[in-house]
């Protein structure tokens, strides 16, 4: 594995992490820690990271994507639908995606505070 963990930004640590437990948890992923009003970790080896900037600056990346695996299509479907229950936005609705490959189901969603992603089973 050549990456350790990936980051994302929050204006408001308590509304992402309410988010994220939710959403992760159609995954089947866990958060892992919690530092309290700074930020906190889903996954176990790999983590996915929600945090405070050190500069308070937040700012999703144009072109910037984070896939998570999903064990099932309807895993996605439920990611997909708890994140917008939960205020995220639609960047694609579940489906297959056959530009990619013809077994390729995935959904897009932009987060509370604009970072997009991906749920995908194939």
């Amino acid at each position: 594995m050549i990456l350790n963990h990936v980051s994302v930004g929050t204006s408001d640590i308590v509304a992402a992490v309410k988010f994220y437990d939710s959403v992760m948890s159609t995954l089947s992923i866990k958060r892992s820690h919690y530092i309290e009003n700074i930020a906190a970790a889903y996954g176990d080896n790999f983590e996915f990271w929600v945090s405070l900037p050190h500069e308070n600056k937040v700012m999703a990346g144009n072109g910037t994507h984070i896939a998570f695996n999903s064990p099932s299509r309807e895993a996605v479907d439920s990611f997909y639908a708890v994140a917008i229950e939960q205020g995220g936005s639609c960047e694609g609705k579940p489906g297959l995606r056959p530009e990619y490959s013809e077994t390729y189901y995935a959904a897009y969603i932009r987060d509370l505070d604009g970072n997009k992603i991906e749920a995908v089973s194939m």
